[in-house]
């Protein structure tokens, strides 16, 4: 990320914890960005939702939102957006919860300083690029499970609506599996017996 330009919203009504993270971003010269702020959650969803913001510093005592519910309310409405909480409670329970609601990150203000907030936004930035990821390759995957109803005899699969297919454009249509045709031992031996025999006497 070195030398990259990143765009920051801090949501927090603050204005001198606003300031203060103002200046300790200014002393990172490996991080060039931009400080945004919102000084209400409904102002800060708003500047979100017109893009162009990399990561969101979040406070959780706002004057129109306060607690764990601050979060949730900006990821419902943010998915992907990654989110450091920013705060003056040192609750380790509210962080473990946070965390576990998608926050990157819980940074206690009275504990910050420059190397931990600039650490914890560059893990917060490609932490939530790396999720972006796989949930991407997680949509892109498809499976078969449960029963699949196929023929005794000439192995076609019936489908859920009755129709009946040969296996392999079954799997194909279900996966992302591909096939290569061959023809197995058995199979030679029973279709092309005579090309068989003569092969064995040369």
């Amino acid at each position: 990320m070195n030398n990259q330009s990143i765009t920051i919203l801090y949501i927090e009504d603050n204005a001198a914890d606003v300031v203060l993270v103002q200046e300790m971003l200014a002393d990172e010269p490996n991080l060039i960005c931009v400080l945004e702020n919102s000084p209400r959650l409904a102002a800060g969803m708003e500047r979100l939702e017109a893009g162009g913001i990399d990561l969101t510093l979040l406070d959780l005592s706002l004057p129109d939102s306060h607690g764990l519910e601050t979060f949730l309310a900006l990821k419902n409405k943010m998915s992907g957006m990654p989110v450091i909480v920013m705060t003056g409670t040192d609750d380790e329970a509210l962080a473990v919860k946070a965390v576990q609601a998608g926050a990157q990150d819980y940074l206690v203000k009275r504990h910050l300083d420059t190397n931990l907030l600039v650490r914890a936004i560059r893990y917060a930035i490609e932490r939530e690029k790396l999720l972006a990821s796989l949930r991407q390759a997680s949509e892109q995957i498809k499976t078969l499970k449960g029963f699949i109803p196929i023929c005794a005899s000439c192995k076609n699969v019936r489908d859920d609506k009755g129709f009946w297919h040969q296996v392999e454009s079954y799997i194909s249509k279900h996966s992302d599996a591909e096939f290569s045709h061959g023809i197995c031992p058995d199979c030679a031996q029973k279709l092309y017996p005579d090309f068989l025999t003569k092969r064995g006497t040369e």
